[in-house]
């Protein structure tokens, strides 16, 4: 997809698939693009060129049963607090089309999955942050939808309420395809089963989370020394690609030599009298992941 404001080029190279079963954490920093492609995604701003397709329609072509298909929260949610929970989620069933004798079904799918069934004759004013939010999430799925869009959706909740959202996206997850928009990079690990990444307007990143637990180019290790040499002695080691120290005996090593480097190393160890007490292979997180790919890119361009 693509989207210009008067020639210049907001997002310019962002493409994905989606599929039920699948929840895509959605990253970028300020300015990368994200609101104008969750705005291309929702039907409420048109590519400049590109096109969204969902289920088989192309949402610029056939808008009414495209839009069927997705349901949305944005990050401020819709909510009207004069209403009650029910009276609120079955209007918002009406305006998704649901049909009149389905109406009160479907109310009442979205109450209990959004754990709202005791709630439903209660003002939404009334309601917690955390339930106001419950209430954001079930008018986005009162329609059934294929995709489920979530902007920011634990953004100014206490860590009890953050727990049972991210439940609820989970669980979201197991019926849907579900894009979670977010800061939070600890929240994309935690919820996401795939993330992308965007970064002035373009993918840069896009990938099954568990890829990162998966080593790419060698392997990079943690070790505790009792006795340590100077780190130049485990520079000049066979197989060590980088190696610094972290103090107190603390060192991260990278090494070539694939599964088989930590027994390389703890041998090293005793043989030289260098008294390894701890070693554990580092996985790279999302924070490395992202640090690298947006602040690399930005040092780069500067």
């Amino acid at each position: 997809m693509r989207r210009d404001y008067a020639g210049v080029p907001a997002v310019s190279g962002v493409s994905f698939e989606l599929h039920r079963g699948q929840v895509l954490g959605f990253l970028g920093a300020n300015g990368a693009g994200k609101s104008t492609t969750l705005r291309m995604l929702t039907g409420s701003l048109a590519p400049t060129a590109g096109e969204v397709r969902v289920g088989g329609f192309v949402l610029q072509d056939q808008p009414i049963p495209a839009k069927a298909m997705i349901g949305y929260l944005p990050e401020h949610p819709p909510l009207y607090p004069e209403l009650t929970v029910g009276e609120y989620l079955r209007y918002a069933a009406r305006l998704r089309r649901v049909a009149a004798p389905a109406v009160s079904e479907a109310v009442d799918l979205a109450c209990q999955r959004c754990d709202l069934l005791d709630h439903r004759r209660q003002l939404i004013r009334h309601l917690s942050k955390g339930f106001q939010q419950r209430v954001g999430i079930a008018q986005a799925i009162v329609h059934n939808p294929a995709i489920v869009i979530l902007d920011e959706p634990t953004v100014g909740l206490d860590p009890i309420q953050i727990r049972g959202i991210r439940r609820l996206i989970q669980s979201l997850g197991q019926d849907h395809g579900v894009i979670l928009s977010s800061h939070l990079l600890g929240e994309i690990q935690a919820v996401c089963s795939h993330v992308l990444i965007i970064h002035g307007g373009r993918s840069v990143y896009a990938a099954d989370l568990t890829e990162l637990d998966q080593p790419s180019a060698g392997v990079t290790l943690l070790l505790h020394l009792a006795a340590p040499p100077p780190v130049d002695t485990l520079r000049q080691l066979d197989g060590v690609t980088a190696a610094e120290s972290l103090g107190d005996g603390r060192f991260r090593m990278c090494h070539s030599g694939g599964d088989a480097s930590a027994e390389v190393l703890v041998r090293t160890a005793c043989e030289q009298g260098w008294r390894l007490t701890a070693i554990q292979t580092e996985s790279r997180s999302l924070e490395q992941v992202f640090i690298e790919l947006t602040l690399g890119a930005e040092t780069h361009a500067a």
